[in-house]
């Protein structure tokens, strides 16, 4: 998530009620998670596994629950709770917003693109030339979507990342607030949900198409010109590379990279990353070759274990 205008250090340790160490006019540029953070974001750790690896990062400024130098080039806010005070940042500068119509009038909508009776357009969305949004969609809002694109009815676009943290009163949420982004050409089936980012954007990309009933997780990324089979469920902060064919009832693990025109057979679960330009099947998934020739070794152990009395 970009701030605009940017944020001052001393302006958010004051907000947070909090000590920092830097420059009070520091530039806040933006909020992200570790794994997706750039020169000018604001991130945070809480666990001394982790502290290294934030302070050494591409953030800027890193909430920290622990009194440390402070890396050069950048600024440190010191808060008890770091994942608490990065949430109230979230609630502060992209709090939720009431819809007030079934389209929004901050929504910006191109020309020729055709919006179906009972679908909701939510507040700052923007949809391209010539795009279909059927009868009950629910786009939420900051979608982006480009030209040409077609989204079937009860498919939802933009829904809170899966994302929780355990406490011992219960789970805390993680607010999130990033984007959804779908570029042009994309079809998107029925009853298919497409979660945001938690502070970056799920993309997908120009070209792709999923069949019904597809879970997209937060922070997805999904390339071009890709085929997404129904009941496929794609985990979190994946990245699916282009020309990718991913068949009916398939799971994907989060973190993972699937490489360009890799083919994933129906009902298969990924447990890791795969290489482009091959078929893969199975669960655990593996190079389909090898896979079918342990079935058919595996088809063969009843009567070898019948042998063998």
């Amino acid at each position: 998530m970009k701030f605009s205008p940017v944020l001052r250090l001393a302006e958010l340790a004051k907000r947070l009620q909090a000590e920092y160490v830097g420059e009070p006019d520091f530039v806040i540029s933006g909020l992200n998670e570790i794994h997706m953070v750039e020169p000018g974001d604001i991130t945070f750790v809480d666990h001394p596994k982790y502290y290294d690896k934030a302070l050494s990062s591409k953030a800027t400024t890193i909430i920290i629950n622990k009194k440390v130098d402070c890396p050069e080039g950048k600024a440190l806010i010191f808060h008890e709770k770091p994942f608490d005070a990065f949430i109230q940042i979230i609630q502060a500068y992209r709090p939720f917003e009431a819809a007030t119509a079934v389209i929004s009038p901050s929504a910006i909508i191109g020309e020729g693109t055709i919006i179906q009776p009972g679908a909701f357009i939510g507040n700052h969305v923007t949809i391209g030339k010539n795009c279909l949004i059927h009868a009950n969609a629910s786009i939420y809002d900051h979608t982006i979507i480009g030209d040409d694109v077609i989204v079937h009815s009860n498919s939802v676009l933009g829904a809170d990342a899966y994302y929780f943290q355990r406490r011992p009163e219960g789970y805390k949420k993680f607010e999130s607030c990033g984007r959804v982004i779908i570029g042009n050409r994309v079809e998107v089936g029925a009853l298919c949900s497409i979660d945001k980012g938690v502070t970056g954007d799920t993309i997908i990309d120009d070209g792709t198409k999923l069949d019904n009933h597809c879970q997209v997780g937060h922070d997805t990324y999904i390339g071009k010109n890709c085929l997404i089979g129904s009941h496929a469920a794609i985990a979190g902060v994946t990245k699916i590379e282009d020309d990718v064919i991913i068949w009916g009832r398939v799971a994907i693990n989060k973190d993972l990279v699937i490489g360009k025109a890799a083919v994933i057979l129906a009902t298969s679960a990924v447990d890791k990353s795969l290489p482009g330009g091959k078929t893969y099947f199975g669960v655990p998934a593996d190079e389909v070759r090898k896979k079918w020739r342990e079935l058919a070794a595996l088809k063969q152990l009843p009567d070898f274990m019948a042998g063998r009395r």
